[in-house]
C-alpha cells in the first residue's frame, strides 16, 4: 500500500472517528437532559419585561426609550413594554441589565439610579432568585412637565379636555356673560 493511500485512510478513519465521538457527546447531553431531575430556565424576554415593569413605577421615570424598531412598533401603534431594557446572562449564571430611560425634569439622577437599580433587584430577584451582577442606567433625555403632558396627549393618556381648576373656575364665574 502506498504512503498516499495510507494518509488518506487514516483520515478518513479519524474523520469517522470524530464523527462518533461528536455523536457519543450530542448522545450523552441528550440523556442527560432526559435523565435531570428538574430544572427552571427563563428566557431573556421574561427577566426584561420584569425590569421595565418595575422600572415603570420609579418617580422620576417618565418612560423608557427603545432603539429604532421601537420607534418604528411606535409609528404603527404597537407596544413593547421592555422597549429600553436589555439583559445578559453571565457564564456565572447572574443577570446584568441595561436600561435606557426618559428622566423627569429636575429629578435627582443618582436618587432615580438607586430607586432603579433597588427595583431590579427586588423583583427579578424575587421573582425569578437570580441575582444580579449589575444595572447599567442610560438617561436618553429629560422632559419637562408640558412635554410629559404632550407625549401622554399623543398617547391617549390624557383625557382631551381638563378639568378646570378652582383658579380658572374662580375667574370663569366672576367674568360677566355678554
Amino acid at each position: 500500500m502506498s504512503n498516499e493511500t495510507r494518509v488518506v485512510e487514516d483520515t478518513a478513519s479519524a474523520l469517522v472517528t470524530a464523527d462518533q465521538d461528536t455523536q457519543d457527546i450530542i448522545a450523552t447531553a441528550e440523556e442527560e437532559d432526559v435523565n435531570s431531575e428538574d430544572s427552571l430556565t427563563f428566557s431573556n424576554g421574561v427577566i426584561e419585561k420584569i425590569v421595565a415593569i418595575a422600572v415603570r413605577e420609579v418617580p422620576g421615570v417618565v418612560g423608557m426609550q427603545g432603539g429604532f424598531i421601537n420607534r418604528v412598533q411606535d409609528a404603527f401603534g404597537a407596544r413593547d413594554i421592555r422597549k429600553g431594557v436589555t439583559v445578559e446572562v453571565t457564564p456565572e449564571s447572574t443577570v446584568r441589565v441595561n436600561i435606557t430611560i426618559l428622566m423627569e425634569y429636575g429629578v435627582y439622577a443618582p436618587q432615580v439610579f438607586d430607586d432603579v437599580k433597588r427595583a431590579v433587584v427586588n423583583q427579578v430577584t424575587g421573582m425569578t432568585g437570580l441575582d444580579i451582577a449589575g444595572v447599567n442606567l442610560r438617561i436618553e433625555d429629560i422632559l419637562t412637565a408640558d412635554e410629559i403632558r404632550e407625549r401622554k396627549s399623543r398617547r391617549g393618556e390624557l383625557p382631551a379636555e381638563e378639568p378646570a381648576t378652582d383658579a380658572a373656575a374662580d375667574e370663569a364665574a366672576e367674568t360677566p356673560e355678554e
